[in-house]
């Protein structure tokens, strides 16, 4: 007995590791087209919704989508409202893999046929390639799910008349709950429904547990998914917890609404009703039920989403709330939430230099400005750098270098934003106070759209470059003739040196923002530096 327990525990860990194989296989695989097809079709909650649940069921992994679909929010490619579609939708699609286990691993005998296909993964995988590896990691994984099964399968009928559904809490109100806890902490164990709803298949097949005392199990499995959700958005971006938050409602309110319908489900489905087989009653309910939930949440998707804003607000720097560790796991999605805070910073630096050219002194909602970019910028530089590799061809490393390219000039801009003994003294001199007027107004425009503004930017950096030499030879000459000298004059000449700075900064800022929505890579190092010498 000890034997055949030990080895049920093996062919869970079998199950386990088969589905981790599979759905980082399966994901690398889909890897852009994933993302094309939840950002193309997911217009509305409902088309979300669709879309997630076949992306889910292709993939085998909800947490796969549901990380894109908070990369997607981040990034402001998807409202809150279009992505809790989606999220619902990945429920559904979890399902299927009930579905492929009572039909193929325990209607049909796939024993012969997977040792086969875990040597054919192996070859596969040494083969080399982009693709080959990631197909034979998916069929070996697929391999281990079915291995897993029969080891299950084989394991359970040991216990088969030593333990009966009389020796779990019987079919009552209050047994149906204890099970409904036993459910969850299984899944909370062994962080896979997946596994437990398996494992459940596979009790009901030995005949230890009954229709009823199963359908309880696996609405505690639906609902245990919801402490893996909250663990997983635990620190994360205002996004991710949103959607942790909205996964734990969605799945409660799912959950109560099944074990309210368990009773009237287990005689409608089983013996006495339809009458079907009772692992295939099984994995019908669980489809059910999140089908249910899902048809009656859709029509008030809108007020939800208002339910789960006000119920998690936005916390942490207001710049880079959309940035969260959750999106590192994928490269893509984690590039685009940093493409739009840089966009964030970037409009923020540039409005904040034109209010305070504005005015004489620094306001406190200035210094608060400037706190809140001191903030921002080395957590986005934090967050870009702790990016990984994207896999195979993508365009993210090139838009990555843009992004630091640009963190660079947003820091030295940062600092000349800081030197108010500069800014004070372009008050001393008529034509300092026009170019800074001037500056002023070029990134007031600019801070709306900085990619588009390049062409303008450019131009004012070259006035005052040209307005730079020309100024030092005017009031150099000035000083000889009794004008301003001493430490007035290097004051002055700080200050044309700071209007001219901060122009080239904001052109180069510019620039490499259109190479990141050009879906180009930087100008070369060379010409960069090319460019420093000349600013200097």
């Amino acid at each position: 007995m000890i034997g055949d327990l030990v080895n049920a525990l093996g062919g869970v860990g079998l199950f386990l590791f088969g589905m981790f194989w599979l759905t980082d296989s399966l994901h690398a695989l889909a890897g852009q087209r994933l993302r094309a097809a939840l950002a193309r079709f997911t217009r509305t909650p409902l088309s979300g919704a669709a879309t997630g649940a076949v992306t889910t069921a292709l993939i085998q992994s909800s947490s796969a989508t549901t990380v894109t679909a908070v990369g997607f929010v981040s990034a402001g490619l998807l409202s809150f409202p279009q992505a809790l579609g989606i999220i619902f939708g990945a429920n559904i699609g979890t399902t299927l893999t009930g579905w492929l286990v009572a039909i193929l691993g325990f209607k049909l005998d796939l024993g012969a046929v997977c040792l086969p296909l875990v040597f054919l993964g192996a070859v596969l995988r040494l083969s080399g390639g982009a693709r080959r590896p990631q197909i034979g990691t998916a069929l070996a994984g697929f391999a281990l799910i079915f291995l897993g099964i029969e080891v299950l399968k084989d394991s359970l009928a040991g216990f088969e008349g030593l333990v009966t559904p009389e020796d779990f809490p019987r079919d009552s109100l209050w047994g149906r709950a204890e099970l409904v806890l036993a459910g969850a902490l299984i899944t909370l164990v062994t962080q896979s429904s997946s596994a437990g709803v398996a494992a459940a298949l596979a009790a009901l097949g030995a005949g230890a547990v009954s229709l009823p005392q199963a359908m309880a199990l696996v609405i505690g499995m639906d609902v245990g998914t919801t402490f893996t959700a909250v663990l997983a958005t635990l620190g994360g971006s205002t996004a991710a917890r949103r959607t942790g938050a909205s996964h734990v409602i969605y799945n409660l309110l799912t959950g109560v609404m099944a074990f309210v319908l368990l009773g009237p489900a287990a005689a409608l489905l089983g013996p006495g009703g339809a009458e079907l087989d009772g692992q295939i009653a099984l994995v019908a309910f669980h489809s059910g039920f999140n089908i249910l939930g899902v048809v009656l949440v859709l029509p008030v998707a809108g007020p939800f989403a208002r339910l789960v804003t006000a119920l998690v607000p936005a916390r942490g720097p207001v710049l880079t709330g959309s940035l969260g560790p959750e999106m590192l796991r994928d490269p893509e999605a984690a590039a685009d939430a940093a493409v739009t805070a840089l966009e964030a910073v970037a409009a923020a630096q540039t409005g904040y230099l034109a209010a305070r050219l504005g005015h004489r002194e620094a306001r406190r909602e200035d210094r608060e400005a400037l706190r809140a970019l001191a903030e921002a910028l080395p957590e986005l530089r934090r967050f870009t750098d702790a990016i990984p590799p994207a896999a195979g061809t993508a365009p993210a490393p090139e838009r990555l270098v843009s992004v630091l390219h640009v963190l660079d000039h947003l820091g030295r801009l940062y600092f000349r934003a800081t030197e108010e003994a500069r800014i004070a003294a372009l008050q001393e001199d008529r034509q300092l106070r026009r170019l800074a007027r001037l500056l002023a107004a070029s990134a007031a425009a600019a801070s709306a759209d900085l990619a588009a503004a390049e062409p303008q930017l450019n131009k004012l950096q070259r006035l005052m470059r040209r307005q730079r030499e020309r100024y030092r030879s005017r009031i150099l000459a000035g000083a000889r003739q009794g004008g301003p000298g001493g430490e007035a004059l290097a004051r002055r000449l700080e200050a044309m040196r700071w209007l001219q700075r901060c122009s080239y900064h904001l052109w180069r800022i510019s620039g490499h923002m259109a190479q990141i929505r050009a879906g180009r890579g930087p100008v070369s190092p060379r010409r960069e530096a090319a460019l420093d010498v000349l600013a200097d």
